[in-house]
């Protein structure tokens, strides 16, 4: 903005956002609407994963239960990035109604089927959005994303990789428990065919 322009503008020139908060660009209000409904799926799967934390603590599995706990923070976090950016950009967050969580699985395998299912559902909802934001030119939107969507196709992956591992074990008590270890120790990441 040059100094012509900034000794020009007023408070009244600046547009501000449904709580009064300025904001550079408005947001096309199905991206919006789209993101409110992101936003509390990373919320619901939050609560899922927690659960899914006490079955694996219940069943004397402490490091799954490590791993499905930092899960449930990692979807915490996601929620409340999409909830700075809706505040950055001068909207308002909407926290929806969040359902009680599945809490009864059959097996390890069949809890990290239903992950891996839900990690999908939440990469399949940010390339949702992230070609709403491009139908509606909102670059903002796209940059924000971009990362995000790096971030959980990794974690889609890792999800792959674990369910992969545990399906191997065929629900044999030894080789849970070698996994378990692993994933106390914090190893849980796919091979790695890179240098």
């Amino acid at each position: 903005m040059t100094s012509s322009t900034s000794s020009l503008a007023t408070a009244s020139s600046v547009k501000t956002g449904p709580v009064g908060r300025a904001m550079a660009e408005s947001m096309d209000l199905e991206l919006l609407k789209a993101i409110q409904q992101h936003l509390n799926m990373e919320r619901q799967a939050h609560t899922a994963y927690f659960a899914a934390a006490i079955w694996f603590a219940e069943r004397e599995l402490p490091g799954f239960a490590q791993y499905f706990r930092e899960e449930s923070q990692s979807e915490h976090n996601h929620a409340a990035k999409f909830g700075e950016y809706l505040i950055a950009r001068g909207q308002t967050v909407e926290l929806h109604q969040i359902e009680s969580p599945r809490q009864t699985w059959a097996t390890p395998e069949e809890v990290m089927a239903t992950s891996f299912l839900m990690e999908s559902d939440v990469t399949t909802s940010l390339h949702q959005l992230y070609a709403m934001a491009e139908r509606s030119s909102d670059m903002r939107t796209t940059v924000f994303l971009d990362p995000m969507i790096e971030d959980q196709t990794q974690s889609e992956h890792e999800f792959a990789y674990l369910l992969g591992r545990v399906k191997f074990a065929a629900n044999q008590p030894s080789a849970l428990l070698i996994i378990d270890n692993e994933l106390n120790e914090g190893k849980h990441e796919p091979a790695a065919l890179q240098a």
